[in-house]
């Protein structure tokens, strides 16, 4: 359930044991990590050790979590400013780890009537890729009450650039986690890191990872012949493509600039592509 200096929380049934990992874990440079199913055992003294992990279904890095079933992108509408490159930025970080994206868009309250007529846009815009989408503002009870079901039974992940609610959204969620939030740095129009370590919350009958605000997001785990798959109105036309193994950007007879001419794909959307797609090209090699 949580991480933090050296020991691991592991909960069994209502109880919860303060466990450290096997010297044989460090020895095969394996970590436990948040959200793993283990195998322990506990001495005398109620120390326990995790003896095994079990296989995971998927891990993410940053943040270090385990076996999650959905990631709940946070954005806000307004300070920090929405943007669609940083929202795609996050989805397809979560796509390329195969965990399932929701998207909420946080401080809807903070909206002029003009700027919500934009927002509901790109609203229908993210629904018609297949992207559940929320606007909600963590200071009404009944937009909070709204998103609960989301969580039932998944391990949910949050992410989103510092500022943006995360913590404010965890606390109208659960009034007891009383979890700090950062105020906005005006000069920086960002948030201050307030989470710390990774720890699992029960919430609403499931378990949610309050995790640390990103305020950069790289793309040195992805390579180039999976981004198109990353973006879900890519991947359903690919196989349209005159080339096999297309990747939608020099390639004559291709479905996806067709759609996108035709104005079914999102011209944002795919100059965000090219623009990742141009970034993971420059990535220095790793070795």
């Amino acid at each position: 359930m949580k991480a933090l200096s050296g020991f691991y929380y592991v909960k069994t049934g209502q109880e919860i044991i303060s466990c450290k990992g096997r010297g044989v874990f460090r020895n095969k440079k394996i970590t436990p990590l948040v959200g793993d199913f283990v195998v322990y055992d506990i001495n005398d003294h109620r120390e326990g050790y995790i003896t095994e992990i079990k296989q995971r279904k998927n891990e993410l890095v940053r943040p270090p979590i385990a076996n999650v079933d959905q990631a709940v992108i946070i954005s806000s509408a307004a300070e920090p400013v929405f943007s669609t490159v940083l929202l795609d930025r996050f989805l397809v970080l979560i796509e390329a780890k195969e965990i399932k994206p929701i998207i909420f868009i946080t401080k809807k309250d903070k909206l002029t009537d003009k700027d919500m007529v934009s927002m509901e846009k790109f609203k229908r815009e993210y629904e018609q890729i297949g992207y559940p989408i929320e606007f909600i503002s963590t200071k009404s009870t009944e937009d909070v009450e709204a998103i609960k079901h989301y969580f039932k039974e998944r391990v949910t992940v949050f992410a989103g650039q510092s500022g943006v609610g995360k913590s404010s959204l965890l606390n109208a969620l659960q009034p007891s986690l009383t979890l700090e939030t950062g105020e906005i740095s005006k000069s920086l129009g960002r948030g201050k890191h307030t989470t710390r370590h990774v720890e699992l919350v029960e919430i609403n009958g499931g378990l949610i990872a309050d995790t640390p605000g990103f305020s950069s997001l790289d793309f040195q785990e992805i390579e180039l012949d999976i981004l198109a798959t990353c973006f879900p109105e890519f991947r359903e036309r690919q196989h349209a493509c005159k080339f096999r193994g297309c990747m939608h950007i020099n390639e004559p007879k291709c479905a996806v600039k067709e759609a996108v001419e035709k104005g079914d794909i999102m011209n944002y959307r795919y100059d965000h592509y090219v623009r990742f797609y141009e970034e993971i090209q420059l990535r220095k090699p790793r070795y």
